[in-house]
């Protein structure tokens, strides 16, 4: 097996591409199922793989919910004590997570602004002027 430095330096996933792609594809019931199936080193090295990838950010916090304090920090030193203080914050930060971490997208519901119409006349006047 590979050491946890290498894993992080190389920038090396952990598991086969296909674990990886369950625990994306699962719901939130299914995934710490797949996550019992990776032994706690090996989960923790994961976590930090998942957590340097944005669009893998929820999934980072999810799988290192279920770790502990020690191996997160052996793993990835400060980014692992980050990152498991992010998994056990308060679930109102969890919230945006579900939504990918994107706002909702808001409509106006004042009217357009209206423009003033444009003034002809004014352009005529100066090439009424050029040309005399």
């Amino acid at each position: 097996m590979f050491s946890s430095r290498d894993a992080y330096e190389s920038d090396f996933c952990p598991v086969r591409d296909e674990l990886l792609g369950e625990m994306y594809r699962a719901n939130e019931s299914g995934l710490p199922r797949l996550v019992e199936t990776v032994s706690p080193d090996v989960r923790a090295m994961l976590a930090l793989f998942c957590y340097r990838r944005s669009h893998l950010h929820s999934l980072a916090v999810a799988i290192a919910a279920s770790c502990n304090e020690r191996d997160l920090i052996e793993s990835g030193g400060r980014v692992g004590s980050t990152l498991y203080a992010l998994s056990r914050e308060g679930s109102a930060k969890a919230s945006p997570s579900q939504t990918g971490g994107r706002k909702p997208i808001t409509l106006s519901t004042k009217p357009l602004s209206v423009l003033a119409p444009i003034d002809d006349e004014l352009d005529d006047e100066i090439g009424e002027a050029v040309l005399a």
